[in-house]
Parts: structure tokens; C-alpha cells; sequence
């Protein structure tokens, strides 16, 4: 795997680079040849920051980890990476093994207008306050094709989306004032 390795406020010694590679090295099997890596090494605060981002196909393979020992956040970082890499390998073959890219018409009986709207399935979970560059990202991270978040600028529950064309999409709410 080849790798772009950036350091910001902090000298990078030949042994963080070393073991970088050799840790890198174990992701080789999980990625074809020409796969790259951007590492971006850091010290904010007196705390070590390590942050490796791996283009996939349609998505991005990215871990972050704070610290103290640059080392550790090292292997932490790409012990994540690899987690990462095989639920989204995982998820891939679970799909196309699963038959689920047929045309469900074929396979489902459709439903009818007397078809009552079912919800099985109620999450609930805390929102946190973040930009939409920011939701994007974490959609991105976390395979979804929606993400809800609370905007930082508005104060308001918003969703960014992943468009048919590869753009993102904002989803801002207008609450309706009726007097």
C-alpha cells in the first residue's frame, strides 16, 4: 500500500515511519495494489493526533485516534482501519451473495393500496451538534445514504443525503407557523 505521510506541529522520526509502514503493511491483503493511504500526523494541545483516510470505491475508509503515545494511536489507527475494511467487505458480499440487486418485482409480491404502512423498526439516538461537511463525513464513514444530525450554525435537526449523482444533498425543516 502506498501512503502520503504529513505531519503538522510534530517532526516525524524515521522509526514512527517505519512502524507506520510495517503496520500499513497488514492491510495490504484487505486492498489491491494501488491502493493509497493519506496519514496525517499531529500535536494539538500537548496530545498526539494520528488520522489515516483510505479511498474505497463509492466510500471512504477513515480513522481518527487522540492520544499521548504516537505509537499506540498507531496501531489503534489502523487496527480500526482493519475493522472497518472487513464490515465494508463483509457487507459487499453479504449483498451480492444475498441476491438483493434483483429486481424485488420479480421476487416480492407487490404491495396494495389495502397494505397498511407498518413501522417494525423505532431507533433513537442522541444527535450532535456538527456542520454539514462534517454529517457528510460521518455518513460517508458509517455506509449510509442518509444522516441526521443537529446543525452547529442553525440549532436545528437537519439531514444531508447522497444523491443519484454523487453530490450530497441538505435537508433543512421549516416549521410551519400556523396561528
Amino acid at each position: 500500500m502506498q501512503y502520503k505521510l504529513t505531519g503538522k506541529n510534530l517532526e516525524i522520526t524515521s522509526a514512527m515511519e517505519n512502524i507506520l509502514e510495517r503496520k500499513l503493511a497488514k492491510l495490504d491483503k484487505l486492498f489491491d495494489e494501488n491502493a493509497s493511504a493519506n496519514v496525517l500526523m499531529s500535536m494539538e494541545k500537548g496530545r498526539s493526533k494520528i488520522e489515516i483516510t483510505i479511498p474505497v470505491k463509492n466510500s471512504t475508509i477513515r480513522s481518527e485516534q487522540t492520544g499521548n503515545d504516537i505509537y499506540a494511536l498507531i496501531d489503534d489507527a489502523v487496527d480500526a482501519l482493519e475493522r472497518q475494511m472487513r464490515k465494508y467487505r463483509g457487507k459487499l458480499i453479504d449483498f451480492y451473495q444475498s441476491g438483493q440487486n434483483m429486481n424485488r418485482a420479480f421476487v416480492e409480491k407487490p404491495e396494495t393500496e389495502e397494505d397498511p404502512i407498518r413501522i417494525v423498526r423505532t431507533k433513537r439516538f442522541a444527535v450532535k451538534p456538527m456542520d454539514a461537511t462534517e454529517a457528510c463525513l460521518q455518513m460517508e464513514l458509517l455506509g449510509h445514504a442518509f444522516y441526521m444530525f443537529l446543525n452547529s450554525d442553525t440549532n436545528e435537526v437537519n439531514v444531508v443525503y447522497k444523491r443519484n449523482d454523487g453530490a450530497y444533498g441538505l435537508i433543512e425543516p421549516i416549521l410551519d407557523d400556523e396561528d
